[in-house]
């Protein structure tokens, strides 16, 4: 996870890293790993200049299916939302 992170951070894009259904052309990306028989993801964003957002990061707890349960995604969907507002009072709203 860390790498894929410090790539975005350099404009780059790590091979995991893929477009987060749901989101309709939003630039939020997922990472997935599998470690220990455990499924671990992180969202994250940098549509916002260059800046990288955290959206989420957490273990997957469903056995079953690689879809992203529906409250994480609602999640994810109020951050990403949080984030657009936190960075247009920062850096666009002079």
């Amino acid at each position: 996870m860390g790498f894929a992170l410090y790539l975005a951070q350099m404009g780059d894009k790590h091979p995991k890293a893929k477009p987060l259904k749901g989101f309709h052309g939003a630039r939020v990306l997922e990472v997935v790993e599998n470690f220990d028989r455990n499924s671990y993801r992180t969202v994250y964003t940098v549509r916002l200049n260059d800046i990288v957002y955290i959206l989420h990061a957490f273990r997957k707890k469903a056995k079953r299916g690689s879809e992203t349960p529906k409250h994480d995604l609602e999640l994810i969907g109020e951050r990403y939302a949080q984030a657009r507002e936190t960075h247009a009072q920062r850096f666009e709203r002079g």
